[in-house]
């Protein structure tokens, strides 16, 4: 099977995407997937069908299909902001509809010619304004279907039409002519009645839905792009002898290059000379610096945190594990199960009957005798009252004021279509490293040996390492200055590379390093100590001995600390009957002691970032609807691949964009906050949306008799509008449980 992506144009809505599926995959030995949040579609086929036909297929369905270009090593360029032509498009048809609405609603305004000026200024609103609805109606109409485009257009053409018709060939151009505000139900042939400011005003509110909307969607290539800027963008080269700074992406497989201590590795690679420990949590979630010297292999956008190294490069471009981990969040993402529209599949029933319902009145007023001008008034008015502008208000609106009160708890929702996930999840996978713990190496204890003053060995041992630039060093010389305060200064300092250091302190020559190094350079290990050393260490904790005088003195532990709020957080997802499971690229005591710290039962340890992905379609597969709780590159195609992701706001850039929502406050607790907000966000959505209709089709029955007048008509709209905004502002109530 052949596997290619094409980008997918001119779908509205998640109708549209599943439209597109269906037809690809009415093709002999086709799969396809399409997604309509990242406008792609990944489609596996076989050697009888060609890339021509698949793009064919999609323009036969009334879309558009192209081949991407092969992707270039650089990240490609930022696209064009989406939302800009929307903006624009928003912003003139408010400028000329609210006059038309000011003079619809107040008699006052309505001067003698008021209504040849309310067509001067609705029209471009309905023909111009309104254009990106009618064109996807009227492909909805070749291929059979209806969605809430459909709704919107039929409704504001029915509202324009008879106008237009009641102005020029009715009575309502005559000068003069005014609609008084009252809510009477009478029977009337409507030639004297427009509708300009409904056609109008609706349009509008739907264009202001989709516009915030527009705004709140992912960008498709943001993960992406942000993962491949991770990565070094010059590199210090070695060629014949002497040093070069050249661009990343002229360096070649076998080239030889410089990493000096705080930059990033350019590429994929193996040490050829030097020593260092690498931090590479961001890509692995080992939260413990890594130690290399010639031979090991290292991966390219992880940090040299300690000494220089010269490192051969073995993979470049698309071929380093930087790159892998871009695909697998394309594909994670490109996968992604679609959250069909609440508002096109309520359309998709409702039009047609709306429609039927329009004929039937038609043909049932002319039947019984009315005049035909009745007839077609009662026929347009049951449009008309059908195309609520509320409808575009419902999601927007609630998510407007949920997602500005998660902003103030430190929850961002990036979407409505993150939403529906969350009514379903029943299982939540944390990561260890940035999420449950800080991140950070930490002093945890320091032990001391019979006769020795544990403050004494800090303070020692915090001088001894305080030259050092190692993760492990700058965490105890931390601990010693926040406990102890000013440090006393140390001589004839020694880095023992991948070992240990040794100095001078008050005096003592002290040798710090494991347990081993002490032990080669002859000093006495209590067994008191070196009980207490393995102790630790079974419990996840790195632990580096002390010694002077030829006398091994004490050891200070160091470990990734548990953040303060994390055992409180698991238990309110127990309490939302979530289960929680934690997935770590850690080794197994160490991700053992923090599960059981903070109450988690469940432990899938030593995990590569694929097999991160792996785990959350193993459970997908087993019927559970999970949410993924990450901070690191390691965690974003898991992201991308859950049904609910959710990034720590302290993490990496593609680990924020590649989940539906973030945690900014960067605390635990906010995981099940965030849950129980989307939730409450979701059912408000629903509650507008019934609500939306409800009060249209309260109506319907007017419409049919032939009672509506422009004003119960413009009174609908009004009051379904009020009600969905006063409902979603109900969500600023919302309290978080922490």
């Amino acid at each position: 099977m052949n596997t290619i992506e094409l980008s997918i144009g001119g779908m509205t809505c998640a109708s549209c995407a599943a439209r597109v599926e269906k037809k690809l995959n009415k093709l002999d030995g086709v799969t396809a997937s399409v997604n309509f949040a990242t406008e792609k579609a990944r489609v596996e086929f076989g050697d009888d069908v060609t890339a021509d036909q698949l793009v064919t297929a999609v323009e036969s369905a009334g879309y558009q299909a192209s081949v991407p270009a092969p992707a270039a090593d650089a990240a490609p360029e930022a696209p064009v902001d989406p939302t800009a032509t929307l903006r624009q498009r928003l912003l003139i048809c408010v400028a000329l509809s609210v006059p038309v609405i000011a003079m619809a609603m107040a008699p006052a305004l309505q001067f003698t010619y008021w209504q040849w000026l309310s067509l001067t200024l609705a029209a471009p609103v309905v023909v111009w304004g309104a254009w990106p609805f009618h064109q996807a109606a009227w492909t909805n109409l070749r291929h059979g279907t209806a969605t809430m485009d459909t709704l919107i257009s039929v409704g504001t053409l029915a509202a324009f039409g008879w106008s237009v018709y009641a102005l020029f060939w009715g009575t309502a151009g005559i000068p003069g002519m005014t609609h008084p505000f009252e809510l009477t139900i009478a029977r009337t042939d409507g030639s004297g009645n427009i509708y300009l400011e409904a056609a109008a005003g609706v349009t509008t509110f739907i264009l202001a839905g989709r516009y915030f909307e527009a705004r709140a969607k992912r960008r498709a290539g943001a993960a992406l792009r942000a993962l491949l800027e991770l990565g070094a963008k010059e590199v210090t080269v070695l060629r014949n002898g002497s040093e070069h700074r050249i661009p990343v992406d002229q360096l070649r497989v076998g080239d030889e290059f410089v990493v000096r201590p705080g930059e990033k590795i350019a590429t994929d690679g193996v040490v050829v000379d030097g020593a260092s420990a690498i931090d590479a949590s961001m890509l692995t979630g080992e939260s413990v610096p890594a130690e290399v010297k010639p031979g090991d292999q290292v991966v390219g956008a992880t940090v040299n945190a300690d000494g220089r190294l010269v490192v051969r490069a073995e993979r470049v471009g698309a071929d380093t594990q930087l790159a892998q981990m871009a695909r697998l969040v394309e594909d994670a993402q490109n996968g992604k199960a679609q959250a069909q529209r609440l508002a096109d599949r309520i359309s998709g029933v409702f039009v047609p009957i709306v429609i039927a319902l329009s004929v039937a009145t038609l043909g049932f007023w002319i039947g019984s005798g009315a005049s035909l001008a009745a007839a077609f008034t009662a026929a347009v008015a049951v449009l008309i009252i059908a195309c609520p502008c509320a409808l575009g208000l419902a999601t927007p609106t609630a998510l407007m004021v949920g997602t500005g009160r998660g902003a103030q708890l430190g929850i961002l929702i990036k979407g409505p279509e993150v939403l529906e996930s969350t009514r379903r999840v029943d299982t939540v996978i944390v990561d260890k490293t940035g999420t449950v713990t800080t991140g950070d190496m930490t002093l945890v204890d320091v032990l001391a040996v019979e006769g020795e003053q544990p403050d004494e060995i800090l303070r020692l041992a915090g001088a001894v390492e305080s030259p050092s630039e190692h993760p492990i060093a700058e965490a105890i010389t931390a601990g010693a200055r926040e406990k102890l305060g000013d440090l006393p200064a140390v001589g004839a300092f020694s880095n023992l590379r991948g070992l240990g250091v040794e100095g001078e302190v008050d005096g003592r020559r002290v040798l710090m390093g494991r347990v081993a190094l002490l032990a080669d350079r002859s000093f006495e290990v209590p067994d008191e100590l070196a009980d207490a050393v393995a102790r630790a260490e079974s419990d996840g904790r790195t632990v580096v001995a002390i010694g002077w005088d030829g006398r091994a003195r004490g050891a200070l532990a160091v470990a990734d600390a548990v953040k303060p709020s994390s055992a409180e957080a698991i238990s309110l997802l127990k309490q939302l009957d979530l289960t929680p499971i934690m997935v770590t690229g850690d080794n197994e005591s160490v991700a053992r002691t923090v599960a059981a710290e903070v109450g988690i039962d469940e432990v899938i340890a030593g995990v590569l970032p694929q097999e991160k992905v792996e785990t959350v379609k193993r459970l997908q597969s087993q019927g559970k609807v999970v949410a993924m709780v990450g901070d690191g590159v390691n965690d974003a195609a898991a992201l991308a691949q859950a049904d609910l992701g959710l990034a720590m706001g302290s993490g990496t850039d593609v680990a924020i964009e590649a989940s539906d929502l973030t945690l900014v406050s960067n605390d635990l607790r906010a995981v099940p906050d965030a849950i129980r907000l989307s939730r409450k966000t979701l059912s408000t959505i629903k509650g507008n949306l019934f609500w939306a209709f409800a009060y249209n089709v309260a109506a319907l029955p007017l419409a049919a008799a032939g009672l509506l007048n422009p004003m119960i008509a413009g009174a609908a709209m009004a009051f379904s509008s009020v009600f969905v905004v006063s409902n979603s502002l109900r969500l600023r109530a919302f309290t978080p449980s922490r």
